[in-house]
C-alpha cells in the first residue's frame, strides 16, 4: 500500500492479487477497530469529490496509462 497527499488531496495505492475482494476488504474493516477510528480522524479532514454519493469517501479510478520497462 502507498498513500500520496499533496494539499488536501490523498491517493492511495493497494497492490493486491486476484483472491482480493473490496466487498471482503469493507466488511472487515468495520469490524477493525482501529481501522474505524482512523476513518473517524480522516473523516474530519476529507472533503468529498462532487461525484460521490452521500457517505462514499474513496472512489475507485481508472488507470489511464502506465510506463512499462
Amino acid at each position: 500500500m502507498e498513500i500520496y497527499l499533496l494539499g488536501t488531496r490523498m491517493f492511495m495505492i493497494i497492490e493486491v492479487n486476484e483472491s482480493f475482494s473490496l466487498e471482503a476488504k469493507a466488511k472487515a474493516d468495520q469490524l477493525n477497530a482501529k481501522v474505524q477510528e482512523w476513518e473517524g480522524l480522516m473523516g474530519t479532514f476529507q472533503k468529498l469529490l462532487p461525484q460521490a454519493k452521500p457517505g462514499e469517501k474513496g472512489l475507485l479510478m481508472e488507470r489511464v496509462f502506465k510506463l512499462e520497462d
